[in-house]
């Protein structure tokens, strides 16, 4: 099968979508995810194969991942390598078709399968692409997701912690976009104190980019989990926010005083967005980075486990 949407989907199908499909999944059927589908491993070991080019990665990934120059050289050739395939006629048919029942903007996101678990945490390795939009667009996305397996930096990865190149493989989550007025990230354990009975949300206005990457800083609200009380928020100082055009272009906005300094969320969309963070925590049965975004309403983009605590 070369692609399976999120409704198919539980953890039990990670060797088939990944850490990032299967949580997706899993999540999809109890709370607020966008709907997406999942490019399969299969379709991508497909790809491999009718490329005639499996050997020939493995071959040059025999290297000294040290000699950082080596390692930087053999990860652009490879990527390079990939992207000049064609994608098989029957996986391409197959995105297409899927594609079209989402229609408009997508997230095009990896999802290898060793990515995402308790153990081990792969975020950020492989490649994201937001608004995406048109067939040759998203296909062309899937091929760089791909690819992106196979990063300087992924690659030093999985040889530092012992997973063998020729098992980890890939699929690519294609989920229909939020269109964020408001983003951020959700530790369901307050990472500061390491509070078990405390969370910790950060947001600011537009994509939830800033927010990530430090280039705001966010509001952040601390949350007594049970009982619900909000104990405290700290309202940062967001001089800018990323927002989407028609296009599907991020534009930067520049936010006056009065704005830079507005509290991101209500109350209520505290409330409601601890209260959906507490259930993914009790649902997976461990603490959890949780990605969200506010539309038309509040939306889970991802969840992983927290690897950082003591």
């Amino acid at each position: 099968m070369n692609t399976l949407w999120l409704k198919d989907i539980t953890m039990k199908n990670l060797p088939q979508v990944g850490g990032k499909g299967a949580s997706l999944g899993e999540m999809f059927h109890s709370f607020p995810v966008p709907d997406a589908f999942c490019v399969t491993v299969e379709a991508y070991k497909k790809f491999l194969k009718e490329a005639g080019i499996e050997k020939q990665i493995y071959s040059m990934l025999k290297i000294d991942e040290e000699d950082t120059e080596k390692l930087h050289d053999v990860a652009e050739k490879i990527q390079r390598l990939m992207t000049s395939k064609a994608i098989p006629k029957d996986v391409e048919k197959d995105i297409l078709t899927a594609y079209k029942k989402l229609n408009g903007f997508v997230a095009v996101r990896s999802s290898a399968t060793a990515e995402d678990l308790p153990t081990a945490s792969f975020a950020g390795q492989q490649a994201t692409f937001l608004n995406v939009k048109g067939e040759k667009d998203v296909l062309e996305a899937v091929k760089k997701c791909w690819a992106s397996l196979f990063t300087a930096r992924a690659i030093y990865y999985r040889v530092k912690n012992k997973f063998k190149h020729e098992q980890v493989f890939i699929s690519v989550v294609v989920q229909k976009m939020v269109d964020s007025k408001k983003a951020g990230v959700i530790f369901t354990v307050n990472p500061i104190n390491q509070n078990k009975n405390e969370m910790v949300i950060e947001g600011a206005f537009g994509l939830g980019e800033t927010v990530v990457s430090g280039s705001v800083t966010p509001d952040t609200y601390i949350i007594q989990k049970n009982p619900y009380k909000l104990l405290n928020k700290n309202i940062g100082h967001k001089r800018i926010a990323l927002y989407r055009d028609q296009k599907g272009k991020n534009f930067e906005k520049q936010l006056s005083e009065e704005e830079a300094e507005q509290q991101v969320l209500s109350e209520e969309q505290i409330k409601k967005l601890s209260e959906i963070s507490v259930n993914i925590e009790k649902h997976y049965k461990k603490p959890m980075d949780i990605e969200w975004a506010v539309d038309d309403k509040e939306y889970i983009l991802q969840a992983r486990p927290i690897t950082t605590l003591k």
